[in-house]
C-alpha cells in the first residue's frame, strides 16, 4: 500500500508509537483523538496542585522486564532514568494475602496455603516441594484471576499441574525472589510446556498472572504519562482532540471519515487510516465497506472491564507497619491493593491505589453508586489497615472505570481461556487491513493488556504502508 497523509485515530500508546513511526518514514500524520488528552489507557492521577507530589496510575502501571519493546522506546524518550522497580504482589513480606482462614501477611502464608492446598485435593500425594509450589501458584492465579474465571485453576487443573511439576526439581523457583514465593516467570520460562495443561487453554491467563507477580518489572518515577506525553511532543503533525470519528467509510481510493467536533461535523478523505481505537469503541461507530468476518470480530471481541479505587491519605501509615511497596491480595470486593513509593514531601500525603479489579469483579464495584463504593471498599480493607477508619486519614478518594468509559469500553481485550490457535487466529483478523484502513492497539497483538501490545502492533501495521515513488525522490511532502 502506498499513502503519504495517513490520519491515525487514536492518541493512546499505540497511534501515538504508529504516528512516530510513520513519520520517521516520511509520511504526513494527523493524529484524531476523542478524549481531550493524549494517552488513551494510560492514565496517571495526581492529588493536588503541588509537584511532584502523590500519584497513582489509573491505567497501566507496570512494565515487565522481558517486554523489550517497550523498554527501549522508554530509552528512546529519555526516560531510561526514570525507571525504577516495580513491587508487585508478595514482593513485600509483610502485605497480606486473603486465605479461607482470613489474611494472612505474606511472611506467615506458606503453611497456610499448603494447608489450603491439601484440603482441595485430599488425596494427592506429591513432594512436599511440589505442594508447596502449587499452593503459592493457586494463591496467585486467584489473586490475578475475576470470580467468573476461578475455573481457570480448577481442581482437574491443579492436578495436571501437580503431575508435571513432581517430575520437575521446583526448589530454584522457590523463595529465589523474595520471602515465601515463587518464581513464576523464570518458571514458565524454562518450562513451557507446563502452560499448555489443559489443552493449553490457561496458556494466556498463565502468562499474564506470571509477568503480573514475578519480578523484574518496572515503572516510571513521575508517572507512567510521560511515555504518551513524549511521543506526542516528538510529533511533526496535528494532535486534534475531542475529535470523534463517527463514521469510516472505506472505498477503492481510500478511506472517508466523518468527525465530529463539538458540534461541528466534517468529512476527511484520506489516503489511509490507521485505526488504534478498540473494538469495544469500533462497534458503536457506523462502518461500511469492511468484509463481513472483520465486522463480527468487532462486534464479538471480548473485553475486560476494569476498575481501579485510589485514596489520598493523610500519611503512608502503611509504612509503619513495615510495608514499604508492594501489594495486598485482600479479596472480596477490594480484590488487589497496591502501595505506591512516597517520592514526594509526605506533608502532601500518599496515594494508596486502595482497590484494583477486573472482570466480574470490577463489574461488582461498577453496578454501585459512587458513595457506597467508597464506604464498601473503605470497610472492606479497614480489617486490614484500620487506620483508614481515623478520622482526617481519606482526604480524597478518585474512582477509574474503564468498562463505562465511552471511550474505552474495557480495560483489554479478554484471551484468557482460549487455545493458542484461536488465539493467534483472532490477533491475525483483528490486525487484517481492510483496503486503506489498517488497525493497530493491544487487541491486534501477541501482547493484550500490555503497552507492549500497543508498541508491537504500531510497529507492524506501518510495514504494510509504503511512501510513492515521488515522495521518497523529495518531490511529494
Amino acid at each position: 500500500m502506498q499513502a503519504t497523509r495517513i490520519v491515525v485515530i487514536g492518541a493512546g500508546a499505540a497511534g501515538l508509537v504508529a504516528s512516530r513511526e510513520l513519520e520517521r518514514r516520511g509520511h504526513d500524520v494527523t493524529v484524531l483523538e476523542s478524549r481531550r488528552a493524549v494517552g488513551g489507557r494510560i492514565r496517571t492521577h495526581r492529588f493536588g496542585s503541588v509537584q511532584p507530589g502523590p500519584l497513582v496510575e489509573l491505567g497501566a502501571m507496570r512494565i515487565p522486564g522481558a517486554h523489550e519493546r517497550t523498554m527501549a522506546l522508554i530509552r528512546e524518550l529519555g526516560l531510561g532514568s526514570r525507571l525504577r522497580p516495580f513491587l508487585t504482589l508478595f514482593s513485600d513480606d509483610r502485605t497480606f494475602v486473603h486465605t479461607a482462614v482470613g489474611h494472612v501477611q505474606v511472611r506467615d502464608a506458606p503453611p497456610v496455603l499448603v494447608q489450603q492446598l491439601r484440603s482441595r485435593l485430599p488425596a494427592a500425594d506429591h513432594r512436599e516441594d511440589t505442594v508447596r509450589f502449587a499452593a503459592w501458584l493457586a494463591a496467585s492465579a486467584t489473586a490475578t484471576a475475576p470470580a467468573d474465571f476461578a475455573h481457570a485453576m480448577s481442581d482437574d487443573v491443579l492436578r495436571e499441574l501437580l503431575t508435571f511439576v513432581d517430575g520437575i526439581d521446583v526448589r530454584p523457583y522457590l523463595g529465589t525472589r523474595w520471602s515465601g514465593g515463587v518464581d513464576l516467570n523464570t518458571f514458565f520460562t524454562d518450562h513451557s510446556r507446563a502452560a499448555m495443561q489443559h489443552g493449553g487453554r490457561l496458556l494466556s491467563f498463565f502468562a499474564d498472572m506470571a509477568a503480573e507477580t514475578s519480578l523484574p518489572l518496572s515503572r516510571l518515577t513521575g508517572g507512567m504519562d510521560q511515555i504518551a506525553h513524549r511521543l506526542a511532543a516528538g510529533l511533526r503533525g496535528d494532535i486534534l482532540v475531542g475529535h470523534e470519528v463517527v463514521g469510516i467509510d472505506v472505498h477503492a481510493r481510500g478511506v472517508r471519515l466523518i468527525v465530529r467536533n463539538g458540534a461541528e461535523v466534517t468529512v476527511m478523505e484520506c489516503d489511509a487510516v490507521v485505526c488504534t481505537v478498540p473494538f469495544s469503541v469500533l462497534r458503536h461507530i457506523a462502518l461500511r465497506g469492511l468484509h463481513p468476518d472483520k465486522l463480527e470480530l468487532i462486534h464479538d471481541m471480548a473485553y475486560w472491564p476494569g476498575t481501579k479505587i485510589a485514596l489520598l491519605c493523610r500519611e503512608p501509615f502503611w509504612q509503619r507497619d513495615g510495608i514499604m511497596g508492594g501489594a495486598s491480595f485482600t479479596g472480596g470486593v477490594v480484590r488487589q491493593t497496591y502501595y505506591p513509593p512516597v517520592e514526594h514531601d509526605p506533608v502532601h500525603g500518599a496515594a494508596l491505589l486502595a482497590s484494583y479489579s477486573i472482570g466480574t469483579d470490577a463489574q461488582v464495584l461498577d453496578d454501585m453508586d459512587p458513595a457506597t463504593r467508597t464506604s464498601v471498599v473503605l470497610d472492606e480493607l479497614s480489617a486490614i489497615h484500620p487506620q483508614l477508619s481515623r478520622p482526617g486519614m481519606v482526604r480524597e478518594v478518585v474512582t477509574r472505570s474503564w468498562g463505562q468509559d465511552r471511550w474505552s469500553h474495557g480495560a483489554a481485550a479478554a484471551r484468557w481461556g482460549k487455545d493458542p490457535g484461536t488465539c493467534e487466529d483472532e490477533r491475525l483478523l483483528a490486525a487484517r487491513p481492510e483496503g486503506r484502513l489498517l488497525f493497530a492497539g493491544e487487541h491486534c497483538s501477541s501482547y493484550p493488556a500490555w503497552i507492549e501490545g500497543a508498541v508491537e502492533s504500531a510497529r507492524e501495521v506501518v510495514r504494510h504502508i509504503r511512501l510513492p515513488a515521488a515522495a521518497r525522490a523529495g518531490r511529494i511532502g
